[in-house]
């Protein structure tokens, strides 16, 4: 009963609706009705610009990692050495959190694509393969500015870290790294779609480094 009670805790804490908060209170809009629709930091890089799409990105990233982190408040799995045992709490917490941002309560289930959240929950979890996948992210992110293939090619780094460059053998753990890479590539389809036509909106940040590149041609 009391993880159940964790759970739905952690759901709730997913649900939290970053973008929306911070688009209507300092712009008087809701995000979801600007740019690709959707409540994450990726639109709101996009549409609000760089400053609220970081502070958007690090409050989603806190969401999982505090979902996460309410295994603290059962003692059983706190001091329990069954590791399988707090690993499986932990990644439902996580992803609990995950379906929180992806269908938020407190936004008429109608939120963002849940890669802040889920790095944020992979933090708590494991944070050396994090610590990989996020630098593949600012890798990308430097080199092209989009956010979306920045978070598609990071998340795809975590099956590979897992199965390969750090070969866990928690059969659990493969599985759901395989899951989240699916889930991210299924919940971008449309943002491969527009870059493979070209038309994908690179984020405001970098822009003297594009100007100088530009005066150089």
């Amino acid at each position: 009963m009391k993880e159940l009670l964790i759970i739905i805790c952690a759901y709730l804490i997913g649900s939290i609706p970053s973008a929306l908060i911070i688009s209507r209170k300092f712009f008087g809009i809701d995000i979801r009705d600007y740019g690709s629709g959707n409540m994450g930091a990726t639109n709101t890089f996009r549409v609000l610009g760089s400053k609220y799409g970081t502070i958007v990105m690090i409050c989603d990233i806190l969401k999982g990692a505090s979902a996460v982190a309410l295994y603290n408040f059962l003692p059983f799995y706190l001091h329990s050495t069954n590791e399988l045992e707090r690993t499986n709490l932990m990644i439902g917490l996580g992803l609990a959190a995950v379906v929180g941002h992806i269908f938020p309560i407190w936004a008429s289930f109608k939120g963002g694509k849940g890669v802040a959240t889920l790095f944020g929950m992979l933090i708590a979890i494991q944070p050396i393969i994090a610590i990989a996948c996020v630098a593949v992210f600012i890798i990308v992110l430097y080199l092209t500015r989009f956010v979306s293939l920045s978070s598609i090619l990071a998340g795809l780094m975590l099956p590979v870290s897992v199965l390969w460059i750090w070969n866990e053998h928690e059969v659990l753990y493969r599985i759901f790294a395989l899951l989240v890479a699916l889930l991210i590539i299924v919940t971008h389809q449309k943002n491969i779609s527009r870059l493979l036509r070209g038309v994908e909106s690179r984020i405001p940040i970098l822009k003297y480094r594009d100007r100088r590149k530009n005066k150089n041609k």
